[in-house]
């Protein structure tokens, strides 16, 4: 009986703990998407910031390579740094990530991008849901989408010199499917990590895994944006 009350104190604690975690991830990850979403707006409104970098492509090159450069060194470097350090890298990419999207703004409506962040948060609670409940080692679909990930960026990469419109929309039909299986597969990943205690404290284990489904969710957002979003053109 002793150990059994035993075994259920742990499992509790266990609960406990894991649930702490990804609530600390799920908080990091909406304060980095009102930064990104801030300072998009930002951009947009301040008078001269979004034709500037409209019109000076090295400018949002250079903070698209300095975005890069931050999340490879917070992936790679997480367990060397503090968790006030990751978490501010995480929170300056967000900015960057921010500017980078005023240009999304100023090329489609208001209305539509509002609609294709509710259909975006929609389909990513449910399936961050999924991934955090189900009992499926998602293992195995999630080591075959990241390899598909490269397969999707060659035919990015082809389709800007190539600009085939059916090819556009099967990148764009498989960047969502792709995203949708991620998100899932990461949840649970998270979950497995805040189980074991692997490789980093718990403020630095959210910061990363904050990261993480903050990436799945911008990636799906993009690509939903292909189909949802009407250009402010018209």
């Amino acid at each position: 009986m002793n150990n059994y009350n035993l075994n259920s104190y742990n499992n509790q604690a266990l609960d406990s703990h894991v649930s702490g975690v990804m609530k600390r991830v799920y908080v990091k990850m909406f304060l980095a998407m009102i930064v990104t979403a801030l300072a998009a707006w930002a951009c947009t409104v301040i008078p001269g910031i979004g034709m500037f970098l409209a019109t000076h492509s090295w400018v949002y090159w250079g903070v698209a390579i300095l975005e890069l450069v931050l999340v490879f060194s917070l992936s790679g470097a997480i367990n060397k740094m503090s968790s006030s350090t990751a978490s501010l890298i995480f929170y300056l990419y967000s900015l960057l990530n921010g500017v980078t999207f005023a240009l999304i703004f100023m090329a489609y409506t208001p209305v539509s991008i509002f609609k294709t962040f509710a259909i975006t948060a929609g389909v990513f609670g449910a399936m961050s849901i999924y991934g955090y409940f189900t009992e499926r080692d998602l293992t195995k679909i999630g080591s075959f989408l990241t390899m598909a990930i490269i397969g999707l960026f060659i035919a990015m990469i082809v389709n800007l010199f190539w600009a085939n419109s059916t090819l556009e929309w099967i990148v764009s039909i498989a960047g969502v499917i792709i995203f949708v299986g991620l998100t899932a597969w990461d949840t649970q990943k998270i979950k497995q990590w805040a189980e074991s205690g692997i490789g980093a404290t718990d403020g630095r284990l959210a910061t990363i895994g904050a990261l993480t489904l903050y990436l799945d969710f911008i990636n799906l957002f993009l690509f939903l944006l292909r189909f949802f979003g009407a250009s402010s053109r018209d």
